[in-house]
């Protein structure tokens, strides 16, 4: 007896699905972001716990490169509850799983003036828990101003055409 197949079904297979753990939306407020890459993370096995269930905070981290090796330096994993003795340090730096060309390109784009590695999500890819991190510069005030008249803009012209529809 044969399955019959549906359409999604054949669009879904052999890819995991993603669900966003957690997310920086100050980043994309205060930092263009120039360049993004998808990064492992090396977790111990409470923190995986932990992150699962969304418990982790991204504010004020940064992807740091140390010896050849990225690190994701500032990031709250909190602890897991139904964990004991053997859980872990919230505030710990963590290793990023990367290709070696692209840490190298992170380091190499780093040492310019104004740009810096940040988190923009945990994701939780199929079994795996994964980072986006983007190569990004800093925005002036002026620039956020302009943003924030430009999303106004938009909002208006957007009312102005489902009004004239």
């Amino acid at each position: 007896m044969a399955i019959k197949q549906t359409q999604g079904d054949k669009a879904d297979r052999g890819r995991p699905a993603v669900k966003v753990l957690a997310r920086n939306r100050r980043a994309r407020h205060d930092y263009d972001i120039l360049e993004t890459f998808e990064a492992g993370l090396a977790l111990t096995g409470t923190e995986v716990k932990s992150a699962r269930a969304g418990r982790v905070q991204l504010k004020d981290s940064y992807v740091e490169v140390r010896d050849g090796e990225a690190w994701l330096v500032g990031a709250h994993v909190s602890p897991y509850e139904a964990g004991n003795r053997w859980n872990h340090d919230p505030e710990r730096a963590r290793k990023l799983l990367l290709h070696r060309r692209e840490v190298d390109k992170i380091f190499g784009r780093t040492m310019g003036k104004g740009t810096t590695a940040i988190p923009l999500a945990v994701l939780l890819k199929g079994n795996w828990i994964k980072v986006e991190i983007a190569l990004a510069q800093g925005k002036k005030l002026y620039d956020k101003r302009e943003a924030a008249k430009r999303r106004i803009l938009d909002r208006e012209a957007e009312e102005a055409i489902k009004g004239a529809r």
